[in-house]
């Protein structure tokens, strides 16, 4: 027996979402149909919310209501550091080690080759012009430890290099193939501790 025409649809949509599969966007379709009509009224306001109140910060490109995000808006940081990052996540994970102070910039992806992802495709450009424009005597490599990640960094520590910029990478206590928005606070003090030079 088939799905009902607009339950098909909605499960078509559910598994456009990452990490959603078939099963999961049936179960989650099924949910919600058996779920109380303000729930749902509520769930739909909120990504409407999200989606209209939300929006890119102009210098690190971070997810944020406001324009500079707060932490590119806090003079208290410092100005001369900059951790690079694969996703907004990723930035929130480090955000949460106390021992980091300084800014950030969100690439928007990673360098992928096989995946026809190259240098135009993420903000490697806006990268580089906030480097000319901005006064940064160190740049720490924040991407991922799986080979895109790693590609990425070293692509990105050649371009960084003629401006006589310190680059550096998170160093131990990420494990290799690992997502930073998925490793514990104590996981990235150290890697930010234990960073190297490129």
């Amino acid at each position: 027996m088939n799905h009902p025409q607009p339950v098909e649809r909605m499960i078509e949509s559910l598994r456009r979402l990452p990490g959603i599969g078939p099963k999961m966007a049936e179960r989650l379709s099924y949910h919600i149909l058996k779920a109380p009509a303000d729930e749902i009224v509520r769930l739909i306001d909120a990504i409407r919310a999200a989606k209209s109140l939300i929006k890119l910060c102009s210098r690190c490109y971070t997810f944020s209501e406001s324009d500079p995000c707060d932490i590119c808006d806090d003079v208290s940081r410092d100005q001369s550091v900059l951790c690079v990052v694969e996703t907004p996540q990723d930035l929130l994970a480090l955000s949460q080690v106390k021992k980091y102070n300084g800014l950030y910039f969100v690439l928007g992806g990673a360098l992928s080759p096989l995946d026809a992802v190259g240098p135009s495709d993420i903000r490697v450009e806006k990268l580089i012009n906030r480097l000319k424009k901005d006064t940064i005597s160190e740049v720490i490599l924040g991407t991922d430890m799986d080979a895109k990640g790693e590609t990425t960094a070293l692509y990105l520590s050649e371009q960084i290099k003629p401006f006589n910029i310190k680059v550096t990478r998170l160093g131990y206590g990420m494990p290799v193939g690992g997502d930073l928005e998925y490793a514990d606070e104590m996981t990235l003090a150290k890697a930010l501790e234990g960073r190297r030079e490129m």
